[in-house]
């Protein structure tokens, strides 16, 4: 253990002397080494900015989700002709929600597009009612001070609104909105929850804050020749997706009597699949965003690797000295390892602090455009910090192993003799 202190004594002896005599050429490299850093922690910070929005967004309209339309038979069964249409009820969620355990939750969804108004202004907009556990489904976060639908207000079909946000603003402006009427099909509405503003990379009849949710059973009293539009469903677990799905044809294909391996009878968008591949797609960005990093630090990295040869040839005659006297390989390469990684910690270190200050001023600027808001802001993230310390310690072993390796080749009766 002491030999080791006294060995790592002397390496930081002969690096001080080094930075006196070769101050510029130390300072450019270490530089070097701090811009490709930078560049890395940059990359790998906007690359895992951006794969947490696309996480994030995809899940806007809920996280593991299928919505199911009514379809078509396409299929003869139990002796009924193929092109049957099939048309969903209030008991097809009841019987789901109790048949099927795989399925933590259903809603019903029925949807038409009508004017709500508030004094002399109206906004076309979309009304759907939903049950209650619509909300927790499809991601719909009501603002502070408000709620969403629940299930009192099924029980006893109450007049009550939750607005999108958008909606939201264009009836009411910046005014508090909890509280305040609408008016939907002649009918008064009260507001009573508004919806958090949220970026949604899918949706069907729309983005949700242009819409308007009342209950199901208020919908039905008002338009009672509407017809149910589709239903949503959550499975239990991610795993239980396809079993959840499965079962759900074999239930319905029960009740409706088509082969439930008729997929067409039923229209299923799994929002698993979509997610699963949005969230690949950004781990590939950032992948890719994260290489070409590595490739400047290396750039970097080749410059250490050039100073580390030109010590070589400098000590020289002590190398070959220091071998004459019987030192080891290790010993004589240990102190050039060292060296490097010196020089690419310092570096690493200046440009991990510039890249956490810029990450930091940039997330301080608020984002009023949708397009950047989507891209998300640089998020510098532990992950990162290990892949940035773990390329610089590559670096800078490499930096310095060749050129030790070099040295520990030297002939001591050669080195002796070079002037």
């Amino acid at each position: 253990m002491k030999t080791l202190l006294a060995e790592l004594r002397l390496v930081l002896r002969l690096f001080q002397a080094d930075v006196t005599h070769n101050r510029k050429r130390i300072a450019l490299t270490v530089i070097a080494i701090g811009w490709g850093t930078l560049s890395i922690v940059m990359l790998l910070s906007f690359g895992e900015g951006l794969r947490q929005s696309f996480h994030t967004n995809t899940r806007g309209m809920g996280v593991g989700i299928a919505v199911v339309w009514p379809g078509a038979t396409t299929r003869p069964w139990a002796g009924l002709p193929a092109g049957r249409p099939i048309q969903f009820t209030d008991e097809d969620a009841e019987l789901i929600a109790a048949r099927i355990p795989e399925i933590d939750g259903v809603s019903r969804e029925y949807s038409t597009r009508r004017g709500v108004a508030v004094g002399e202004k109206t906004v076309n907009a979309r009304i759907r009612g939903v049950d209650a556990s619509f909300g927790a489904m499809r991601n719909i976060t009501p603002q502070p001070g408000g709620r969403f639908l629940n299930e009192r207000d099924l029980q006893e079909k109450r007049r009550v609104v939750v607005l999108g946000d958008e909606l939201a603003q264009d009836l009411f402006g910046s005014q508090d909105v909890v509280g305040r009427t609408v008016q939907i099909q002649q009918s008064t509405f009260t507001v009573v929850g508004v919806a958090v503003p949220k970026t949604m990379m899918g949706m069907y009849s729309g983005p949700d804050k242009g819409q308007a949710t009342i209950p199901a059973t208020t919908y039905k009293s008002m338009w009672t020749d509407h017809r149910m539009s589709n239903l949503i469903y959550r499975p239990v677990s991610p795993e239980l997706g396809d079993q959840a799905k499965a079962q759900l044809y074999r239930i319905l294909g029960g009740r409706y009597r088509f082969d439930p391996a008729d997929e067409r009878a039923l229209g299923v968008w799994d929002t698993r699949r979509n997610q699963q591949i949005t969230d690949n797609i950004g781990l590939g960005i950032q992948m890719f965003l994260g290489l070409i990093g590595a490739l400047t630090l290396f750039v970097g990295g080749m410059g250490v690797a050039n100073i580390m040869y030109a010590v070589v040839q400098e000590r020289t005659r002590e190398i070959g000295l220091k071998m004459a006297l019987g030192a080891k390989a290790r010993q004589v390469m240990a102190p050039f390892v060292v060296e490097a990684l010196m020089m690419t910690a310092m570096g690493g270190l200046l440009g991990v602090f510039v890249g956490l200050v810029i990450i930091t001023a940039i997330g301080l600027v608020p984002v009023t455009d949708d397009a950047l808001a989507f891209l998300g802001k640089p998020t510098f993230s532990l992950p990162i910090a290990a892949a940035t310390a773990l390329i610089l310690g590559s670096v800078g072993t490499l930096a310095g192993f060749f050129p030790a390796r070099r040295a520990a080749a030297i002939q001591p009766a050669v080195s002796l003799r070079y002037e």
